[in-house]
């Protein structure tokens, strides 16, 4: 639900921000919620919309903010059939596919991973940090399919977040890219943090942000005059920044293919095989599979190591790419 906030400035606010404008006369609006709004579109100054919150405005100026309303979130069971791996007394290992978000939050209230662990072990679930989020250690994105770890209790919840901020947790991922990776083997170590253009991005940073480092080799390189340049990944993560491995290929300039949110154009190839161009264009997620996850068990300190198969989906791409450069 959309609320809308229409104001006037008058003579004794002429010359202030747009953001500070709009905090004075909404104080229940902190300078962090109307910044985000501004940077994404929810503004208009004289029915133009305005992307910079330093922007001044002057006497009789029509400001126009949307806000959406946030729908108040809560668990109920999902009847979803999960791809359980492994399973305890302590914890469960997950395969998720793409497609289905980790646990409630904003924009998506039902129908997650945490809902369908909620109808199939009930409350036994680990309770620590957000009460929406019972039971989860750490995330995988909606359209990135793959292994998760989930804490039946607290005792295993601590035990495991320990591992995960160690960085002791094995976690590597199989992607699709654009191009080449130049080195074919390397790695990435540098600040992540919010785009400042778009804040559901994540990019790398000179100056701020968290430390984020990646390590990569090239599998296979798809190249000829049937296909486009494609290469076959595997990257390793040494910290589990949020889109770390998305923002990372964006940075070096090899897009993950599928990725719609740090996407590139590519130009066309006349000549590509027709079932692949077919197979790619149908691709609605990105190419990111979570493949294996390897942990300590919190209890009976057995060295756990799991390992997960491309979906079918993105193994058709594989096997297409394969036949047209034979």
């Amino acid at each position: 639900m959309k609320k809308i906030i229409n104001l006037i400035c008058e003579a004794k606010e002429d010359g202030l921000r747009v953001d500070i404008f709009i905090n004075k006369r909404e104080k229940l609006l902190s300078r962090t919620k109307i910044k985000n709004l501004i940077l994404n579109g929810k503004l208009k100054l004289n029915d133009k919309i305005i992307y910079t919150p330093s922007k001044k405005v002057t006497n009789r100026d029509n400001i126009r903010l949307e806000i959406q309303e946030t729908k108040k979130a809560y668990l109920e069971p999902y009847n979803f059939k999960l791809n359980i791996v492994f399973e305890d007394e302590d914890l469960i290992v997950i395969n998720k596919p793409a497609g289905i978000i980790m646990h409630p939050g904003a924009g998506n209230y039902d129908k997650t991973i945490v809902n369908a662990l909620m109808y199939y072990c009930g409350k036994n679930l680990s309770s620590i940090g957000d009460k929406y989020r019972p039971g989860i250690v750490h995330r995988i994105d909606k359209d990135t399919s793959g292994l998760v770890v989930v804490a039946k209790n607290n005792f295993c919840h601590e035990n495991l977040s320990t591992q995960f901020n160690r960085h002791t947790i094995k976690r590597n991922y199989e992607l699709l890219i654009w191009g080449k990776l130049r080195p074919r083997i390397g790695k990435i170590n540098t600040l992540i943090t919010r785009s400042k253009k778009n804040r559901q991005l994540m990019e790398v940073s000179l100056i701020k942000g968290k430390k984020a480092i990646t390590n990569y080799k090239t599998i296979e390189v798809f190249e000829n005059n049937k296909t486009p340049t494609l290469s076959l990944v595997e990257c390793r993560l040494e910290t589990g920044r949020t889109h770390q491995i998305r923002a990372h290929m964006s940075y070096k300039g090899n897009f993950i293919l599928g990725d719609k949110k740090y996407k590139k154009k590519f130009k066309k190839i006349k000549n590509i095989d027709p079932e692949l161009n077919k197979a790619l264009n149908k691709l609605d997620r990105q190419f990111l599979h979570a493949k294996t996850l390897g942990f300590v068990h919190p209890r009976t300190r057995a060295n756990l190591e799991f390992n997960s198969f491309l979906p079918n989906d993105l193994e058709n791409i594989l096997k297409l790419l394969r036949n047209t450069v034979k």
